[in-house]
């Protein structure tokens, strides 16, 4: 297990009315949104264009800047080959990240692979991505990666609380504003089954986005 350094940059929770704040993940955060750089009316139809309507309802005289630059199919390790492009060169104030489900679903789905992202692995990379960007801004917003099962000792399901712990661990490391998708998901699941909210237990219908959204904007403080 990676050994963490700890980070305690000043805490800042609110989002400024005048911040840019950038979201960048798999194709949870992706859905469809406009190249190179998701905007405005090219956020995409998932969770990132709820959070800025949620947002401009509850704050209508914020002037909060949203970017996409989520890319499906996404590894930790996709996110470090694109970093300098898809993050550092467009300054956010304040950066989103939401990976993970790819490298859980991969070690089942694809077992052949030569190039399987381990826990360890996940973590070092991640942690890497996160030392280079955190000084630079006014806060973060780090994102378990989910699998939409409600039986917890379901092998992928426990290997994704894994990897949700090392965001955690993360989050804490860097002062980051945490926020568990997984356990949103878990209080739907208690009422309803997973087919209320997809076919394959990852990607999720609008209930499902909507359910990260309000955990977004709730982990940052914005309702």
């Amino acid at each position: 297990m990676v050994v963490s350094s700890r980070i305690h940059p000043p805490r800042v929770k609110r989002i400024d009315d005048n911040a840019t704040l950038l979201f960048i993940g798999d194709s949870i955060t992706d859905c469809g949104r406009a190249h190179p750089v998701g905007q405005r009316a090219g956020l995409g139809d998932g969770y990132v264009a709820l959070v800025d309507a949620l947002m401009a309802v509850n704050h209508p005289g914020s002037r909060i800047r949203v970017l996409n630059t989520g890319i499906s199919g996404n590894r930790v390790i996709d996110l470090e080959a694109r970093w300098r492009r898809d993050v550092l060169d467009l300054e956010p104030d304040w950066l989103s990240v939401m990976i993970g489900i790819n490298d859980v679903w991969r070690q089942f789905d694809n077992t052949t692979d030569p190039n399987q992202v381990d826990i360890d692995r996940f973590e070092r990379v991640y942690r890497g991505l996160l030392e280079s960007t955190r000084s630079g801004l006014a806060g973060m917003v780090l994102m378990t990666p989910y699998y939409l099962e409600s039986n917890r000792s379901d092998p992928m399901r426990a290997r994704m609380d894994e990897y949700g712990a090392v965001v955690r661990r993360l989050a804490t490391d860097f002062d980051a504003v945490f926020v568990d998708t997984q356990a949103a998901f878990d209080h739907h699941l208690e009422h309803r089954p997973t087919q209320s909210l997809c076919g394959d237990r990852v990607h999720p219908n609008k209930t499902g986005h909507m359910i990260i959204a309000r955990a977004f904007v709730e982990g940052v403080g914005s309702l």
